[in-house]
């Protein structure tokens, strides 16, 4: 919205607030002929003062109009504008003067659902909202004939002209920018006709079913894509911290995390576990073992030799 029109504010007493004039005439000829009419009585002058009297007052009310505080009017005398009036009582003359009214309040237009073919070739439903504000009475009135009509067919053009000149992808994600382009040029084209465009907004953009189907499916492949790269990420980086921890373990401590982990997946007694070690985390052991063993057999031996001496 870039209109600073302040056409309240320089309105000069004389043009905004008609002269009652027109009410004061009448009821004074009212007053005059009917005092006429009492004087002439019983002369038959009398009748026609008595006309003329009553035809004063019921022209009367005809001098007075009211506006709504939100209402302004302009006065055309004799088809010819004469001046503006704001809210409350104004007066103007009988035959001589009509007046208009308008609406100085917001108003909002909606512009109906078109079907729009964007750059790349797919056909979209477009719809749109148009906030806007009088702001000259007497341009909105003299210069367009139904200044609501034609605005809002003109942002219905221009809507349709703006969304056929970028892609689907574009209308999409910038749809802010091109309600903001939308507004401004309708606030252009529009500026001899009184009012101030406020803001432009696109409410629905309806795409076709197939086009729908395309875009569940590209999205469903993003987040499957995101969430291999998230799990290969946390396989990466739990294999780093288990390189770090294999470096500071040594061949033992190895060994009992390797029998921990063995009795954690061997909780439920009904699964049988098929596993094979390294040599060379257990050869030290397993030497041992074997020392240990040939030691007991050769003692055995050597008992066996002193018994049979002593017998």
């Amino acid at each position: 919205m870039n209109k600073t029109v302040n056409t309240d504010n320089t309105r000069n007493g004389e043009e905004y607030s008609g002269s009652p004039a027109p009410f004061a005439t009448f009821l004074t000829l009212f007053l005059i002929f009917l005092a006429l009419t009492i004087l002439a009585i019983p002369r038959p002058i009398s009748a026609l003062f008595g006309v003329i009297a009553l035809a004063s007052v019921i022209f009367l009310p005809a001098t007075v109009a009211i506006n709504k505080e939100w209402e302004e009017a302009i006065i055309l005398r004799f088809g010819k504008f004469q001046r503006l009036v704001g809210p409350g009582f104004f007066f103007k003359w009988p035959f001589a003067e009509s007046f208009l009214k308008q609406d100085k309040r917001i108003i909002t237009l909606d512009v109906s659902r078109q079907e729009v073919m964007t750059k790349d070739n797919i056909s979209v439903s477009v719809d749109a909202v148009v906030f806007m504000k009088v702001v000259d009475t007497k341009d909105s009135l003299v210069n367009i004939q139904n200044v609501w009509n034609s605005v809002m067919k003109y942002a219905q053009t221009t809507m349709r002209d703006v969304v056929g000149d970028v892609e689907l992808d574009e209308l999409l994600a910038r749809r802010d920018e091109i309600a903001n382009k939308i507004e401004k040029i309708v606030e252009r084209e529009t500026k001899d006709w009184g009012v101030d465009i406020i803001s432009v907004k696109l409410q629905t953009v309806e795409l076709p079913e197939d086009m729908k189907r395309v875009i569940a499916r590209q999205a469903e492949a993003e987040r499957e894509k995101r969430a291999v790269i998230i799990k290969s990420e946390g396989e990466l980086t739990a294999a780093e911290n288990l390189e770090k921890a294999v470096k500071k373990m040594s061949g033992r401590a190895m060994y009992l995390r390797t029998l921990s982990s063995l009795e954690d997946i061997s909780y439920d007694q009904s699964n049988t576990i098929v596993f094979a070690i390294p040599m060379d985390m257990v050869k030290g052991e397993i030497l041992g073992l074997a020392a240990f063993a040939g030691a007991n057999n050769a003692s055995k031996v050597v008992r066996l030799k002193k018994e049979e001496t002593k017998q």
